[in-house]
């Protein structure tokens, strides 16, 4: 009797604890945005979520969101980053290069997604765009033909453009092919392009000196770290030089820049949900081919162009995506 209640013992409790095993809630998996800092990050963070709504995720039930920023300063988004390898979080989406760098930096398993990096090869990030070969990939920014095209948007402005100087780093890969680009744009337009090396905030004013010694009609600013924090040095030169200026960003054109023309970011960081999902669902960083954009916008300042005296064509002001009035 004594081995046959002990077998119906066991029966019971392995009746009992198998459900509740299987009952045991599973672990929701834990993003986080990564950023250094800047005006824009409520916006994009924002975008990301909404591609992961879009694609089915319900926040705080099937996936855990986290926005983490170094609020402008390396040393603190290197802390960051330490903190999230040691919490072991399931993938860390990058807003830039800075935290990109710092997550590769810091890890080599978890899975990191750039939403945004203009040049992932050049930078050091991934073997190649079709073959990142590591934890690391996601999308470039990096569309050398949109040089040219910024280019051609001035010389449709400007229709007597001959001479732009091109303001770039030659410390920045990505420039390298923009420059290029630019190029074969200026000898089929016949105009003739001044590059003036920028690669720190004094460099700003000699360069602006070279610019207007060789009479340039109109500035090209190609994407870098250092126009945001010089924006207001440089719209004063422009307006005091009466000088139209194109940038990559739109937000520059919002603080009093003339026009942008560049990639579409919060469509990059809608897409970034779509290398989380595929990572979440098994697939490698390592074969997940880095995507290049697909939407850029023009945006143009109405205020500025009365500041420095230019009348905008009325066809460039219906393709604009977004007039400043």
């Amino acid at each position: 009797m004594n081995g046959k209640l002990a077998r119906l013992i066991t029966i019971l409790l392995l009746a009992f604890v198998h459900p509740a095993e299987a009952q045991q809630p599973q672990k929701v998996p834990r993003i986080v945005y990564l950023s250094l800092g800047g005006a824009m990050n409520s916006v994009r963070v924002e975008a990301f979520r909404q591609g992961l709504r879009q694609l089915g995720y319900a926040e705080g039930k099937d996936i855990v969101i986290e926005h983490r920023s170094g609020e402008g300063k390396l040393d603190r988004l290197n802390e960051q980053t330490a903190e999230l390898v040691r919490l072991k979080v399931n993938i860390i989406v990058t807003g830039g290069p800075a935290p990109t760098r710092a997550a590769k930096a810091a890890t080599s398993t978890i899975p990191i997604v750039m939403a945004s990096d203009p040049d992932p090869v050049g930078n050091g990030f991934v073997s190649s765009l079709a073959r990142p070969g590591g934890n690391v990939t996601g999308l470039s920014r990096l569309a050398p033909e949109m040089s040219a095209k910024q280019l051609e948007l001035l010389k449709d402005t400007v229709p007597k453009l001959s001479r732009v100087a091109v303001l770039g780093s030659s410390t920045i890969p990505g420039h390298t092919l923009q420059l290029r680009e630019i190029g074969l744009a200026a000898g089929a337009f016949d105009i003739q392009l001044q590059y003036l090396d920028v690669l720190g905030p004094k460099d700003f004013q000699n360069a602006f000196r070279a610019a207007i010694k060789e009479r340039a009609n109109a500035i090209i600013f190609l994407g870098s770290g250092l126009l945001g924090p010089q924006r207001t040095h440089i719209f004063e030169f422009t307006v005091k030089n009466r000088l139209p200026a194109i940038y990559p960003r739109p937000e520059t054109v919002e603080a009093g820049g003339l026009m942008s023309y560049g990639v579409n970011q919060t469509d990059l960081d809608r897409r970034a949900a779509t290398y989380v999902d595929k990572i979440l669902k098994g697939a490698k960083p390592a074969h997940l081919p880095v995507e290049q954009p697909t939407k850029f916008e023009l945006v143009i300042n109405l205020k500025t162009a009365k500041q420095i005296g230019l009348t905008i064509p009325p066809n460039m002001l219906a393709r604009a995506d977004k007039v400043i009035r």
